[in-house]
């Protein structure tokens, strides 16, 4: 193969798999028990694991492609938490009005009436039981602090994050003519989301189509400012402020 494409190939399959086998493994066999355990000890123990082999699917990856600072968007300015902070809110308050907006014209058209939609927004509402477990955020300090930190910032905002930018680097590569021009990689980063959102499949079809919509947001964020520092800051506030919102949540609908 010309040029050594072969070895984008090769990061391009790697990446483009990597959730494919847990989300498929939850689909057919779902738990019982959160995917983060239900314990400090139990969460710890997932995290290492998820970084761990990461960690070696990203490095086998680097191993054959050699890819530049350029090509990971590795480019760093102290702004990128600020910037991270801002638009997670900004992503937050842009998912209210997606979804108000929604609602609003299923209402409008006859589709639903505010009974229908109370209901289809119970029966499909993100499992977040699947992922981490509402009684332990509620009661163990510990264990709250660390999905707050550590599984947001690192497991989620991390992992995913240069995940994302490993597959836009391979397609940037792959295919230059689609996807190497700055518009070309806010409609590569489009594909990926799709991707990202079905790796969310397990927790629910709300949690999927959510995921895609945050995954779009995030890419255009490291493709706008050239950096995947601002995306993985969003996108670990992101996951912090939802994490400390569940136990308040369904504090309140335990009332």
């Amino acid at each position: 193969m010309k040029n050594g494409l072969w070895r984008w190939w090769i990061q391009f399959f790697l990446l483009g798999v990597y959730f494919l086998p847990a989300s498929v493994l939850q689909i057919r066999h779902p738990s019982a028990t959160p995917a983060l355990g239900t314990s400090t000890a139990g969460l710890l123990w997932v995290c290492g694991a998820q970084i761990l082999l990461f960690s070696v699917v990203f490095l086998l990856a680097c191993f054959f492609t050699r890819p530049t600072r350029e090509d990971l968007l590795l480019h760093w300015h102290w702004s990128a938490a600020p910037l991270g902070a801002g638009y997670s809110l900004l992503f937050r308050v842009a998912l209210a009005i997606i979804a108000i907006a929604v609602v609003l014209g299923a209402m409008a058209t006859g589709l639903l009436d505010a009974e229908k939609v109370r209901h289809v927004a119970q029966a499909n509402a993100p499992r977040v039981d699947r992922l981490v477990s509402v009684g332990a955020l509620q009661h163990d300090r510990a264990y709250f602090l660390l999905t707050v930190t550590l599984v947001s910032f690192v497991v989620a905002g991390g992992r995913e994050e240069f995940w994302r930018v490993g597959l836009l680097a391979s397609m940037r590569h792959l295919w230059p003519r689609a996807f190497a021009s700055e518009r070309g990689q806010y409609l590569a980063v489009a594909v990926i989301a799709i991707g990202f959102g079905a790796a969310h499949f397990p927790q629910g079809f709300a949690a999927t189509i959510l995921a895609g919509i945050l995954g779009l947001f995030l890419g255009g964020v490291m493709v706008y400012h050239r950096s995947v520092w601002p995306a993985i800051f969003a996108h670990g506030f992101f996951d912090a402020t939802t994490f400390a919102l569940i136990p308040l949540f369904h504090a309140q609908l335990g009332r």
